[in-house]
């Protein structure tokens, strides 16, 4: 079983056909939609704002996903927003962004507050996305800070989707046949 805990009172809520490993750790006000998986050791923290994760996406092991709290110079604070059909990579930290829909972030990447991701974009591994910096759509970005490398080509948007769907079959087969061994 997951590992979900209330804060304040505020309990995850986990969409149908969704798939969180044991070992990952959700905490909060975190709405997770259909089809949708979070892979081993996971940690996302909706305690002083909160985390929205769309319909199949997947998290992908190792991650961390955190907001950043309502305050006088920023009466919103910077929700964790992450759109549909998103892969994001192997221990990648997201924290306060805005990620809309087929978007691939790449193993190790960082995405700071206020950044928003526009729809239909990849970021390579390891890259570093500066608070408040704009990912506009269609476009490959690299780097630490990210910058525009160069326009996606048919093949790499239609692998956007592609990698989501593959997650979901991926966390079908877990659901049904990971078994825990005690």
């Amino acid at each position: 079983m997951a590992n979900l805990r209330s804060y304040r009172g505020i309990c995850p809520k986990i969409a149908q056909y969704v798939y969180i490993d044991s070992s990952s750790v959700l905490v909060g006000d975190i709405q997770i939609g259909e089809h949708s998986s979070i892979w081993p050791l996971v940690a996302a923290r909706g305690d002083v704002n909160f985390i929205t994760i769309g319909e199949r996406t997947n998290i992908q092991d190792g991650s961390v996903l955190h907001v950043t709290h309502k305050n006088q110079d920023n009466p919103q604070g910077q929700p964790l927003i992450i759109g549909n059909d998103v892969t994001i990579g192997h221990k990648v930290m997201l924290h306060g962004c805005t990620i809309h829909d087929r978007v691939l972030v790449g193993m190790g990447s960082i995405v700071l507050d206020g950044s928003v991701i526009e729809s239909d974009v990849m970021i390579g591994a390891g890259s570093l996305v500066p608070p408040g910096k704009i990912l506009e759509s269609g476009y490959l970005y690299i780097g630490s800070p990210v910058r525009q490398a160069r326009p996606l080509s048919p093949e790499e948007r239609a692998f956007l989707l592609k990698s989501a769907e593959n997650y979901v079959q991926n966390k079908n087969d877990f659901l049904y046949e990971v078994k825990n061994i005690d």
